[in-house]
């Protein structure tokens, strides 16, 4: 992943659910002008969430395994994010093979749910022909470092 959207991985259970979470700054490149001012664009929050579940195949995996996104069923833009607020990305397995994983989830600023998606289907392909996977478990360390493993 070469633009990072999330901070902190809050929890996770292998193969099941991770809690994760961004946290925006107006210091980010990617802020687009908003009727009120400068908003996420919504992709980037899908995005987001869909970052959260591919740290979940990764660490349910031992680092073998990233998820490649192919589709997503259906998604819901409910509220617009802005600089300051704490994205909170909470997906769930609905289900995983050794090719395919299919996940939904929400992302939230506060009470708020900005975000809903279901079905976001990823193809299952071998980490290391993305990423060096020292600098993967590195990475790993760094976002769960306030977490006990499952």
């Amino acid at each position: 992943m070469r633009f990072h959207l999330i901070d902190r991985i809050d929890s996770w259970e292998s193969n099941r659910r991770i809690v994760g979470r961004k946290v925006t700054s107006g210091t980010e490149q990617f802020w687009r002008a908003g009727l009120t001012g400068p908003v996420m664009p919504p992709p980037l929050v899908l995005e987001a969430l869909c970052q959260a579940g591919t740290w979940l195949v990764m660490m349910s995996s031992g680092h073998r395994k990233r998820a490649a996104l192919l589709s997503v069923g259906e998604v819901s833009f409910l509220g617009d994010v802005t600089p300051g607020d704490v994205l909170l990305l909470d997906g769930t397995v609905v289900s995983i093979s050794d090719e395919v994983a299919v996940l939904d989830g929400t992302v939230s600023v506060g009470e708020r749910t900005v975000l809903t998606a279901t079905s976001i289907m990823c193809a299952l392909i071998d980490a290391e022909r993305l990423d060096d996977p020292v600098v993967t478990a590195r990475m790993a360390d760094q976002l769960t470092s306030a977490v006990s493993a499952p």
